[in-house]
């Protein structure tokens, strides 16, 4: 296939990157690294990538942001264990307990990890309580990376993602192997869609909002934009958890009661 002119000037960008960074761009998947740049140009209001690179020059805090971007870390199933006993412990037998349809999102699943994580606790919850069938629980994981969808839709992870998994959940929902598939029914629980937080508005209403280490890669400009989508999709009575590095935007604030300051649990009002 022949160069095309954005294949000339990512590579000029990355080439920069490396220069200035030290960051060698040309050892990842290049489809992967440039919709991660464009996450940071759609954040800044950018469409160009020239403009982009002249940004960097007149904003050098800029490459920050971007490189948080380019090496986001693969995610786990059940990182942060007090996080998903809080989740399963205080959030869930209320919403389940509801009686009617309830819709549970996680933005920013990347490779499914934690939307399945999220599965596992609805069925293990609902078995629990003698209720046999997860009718009326929708979970939806959204990411703009399309790989990391694959990925996730395929539920085949190494053996790195479940390193925090407890082993009782491991023996039961995966097959091991030279990769560690995911069982019928967890992985049929979950539908995954390309979402682009910063542009659109999903088309659903939300119970429960996981979006754990996606926001700490945004400015707050754009954060303040997710933010107000979040109040906007959660239900009155519904829950938003953030990763613990994560604060509440204040402009948001009023929306919410805190549930658990330091898994960063907070419920909409």
């Amino acid at each position: 296939m022949p160069a095309t002119g954005d294949d000339a000037a990512y590579a000029a960008l990355f080439a920069k990157i490396e220069r200035e960074r030290g960051f060698r761009g040309n050892l990842y998947r290049q489809k992967c690294l440039r919709r991660r740049v464009g996450v940071r140009m759609r954040a800044r209001g950018l469409t160009s990538i020239a403009d982009y690179s002249a940004l960097l020059d007149s904003d050098p805090a800029e490459y920050d942001w971007l490189l948080r971007v380019l090496t986001i870390n693969v995610s786990k199933f059940f990182r942060n264990k007090e996080t998903w006993d809080a989740i399963g412990n205080e959030l869930l037998p209320g919403l389940l307990a509801r009686g009617e349809p309830v819709l549970l999102w996680s933005a920013g699943s990347a490779a499914g990890e934690e939307a399945y994580s999220l599965a596992i606790l609805v069925w293990e919850r609902l078995a629990a309580c003698g209720r046999g069938k997860v009718n009326g629980v929708r979970i939806i994981g959204t990411d703009i990376d399309e790989e990391s969808l694959e990925l996730a839709r395929s539920a085949e992870y190494p053996e790195v993602a479940l390193s925090e998994t407890p082993e009782e959940i491991r023996q039961r929902w995966f097959v091991s192997g030279p990769v560690n598939r995911l069982k019928d029914p967890i992985r049929t629980m979950v539908e995954f869609r390309n979402v682009d937080i910063l542009e659109n508005r999903p088309d659903f209403e939300a119970d429960l909002i996981l979006c754990r280490n996606l926001l700490i890669y945004l400015d707050r400009p754009a954060q303040g934009r997710v933010f107000e989508m979040f109040v906007d999709v959660l239900r009155p009575g519904g829950y938003l958890v953030l990763g613990r590095v994560e604060m509440l935007a204040r402009e948001v604030k009023e929306h919410f009661d805190v549930v658990d300051a330091r898994e960063r649990i907070y419920q909409r009002r």
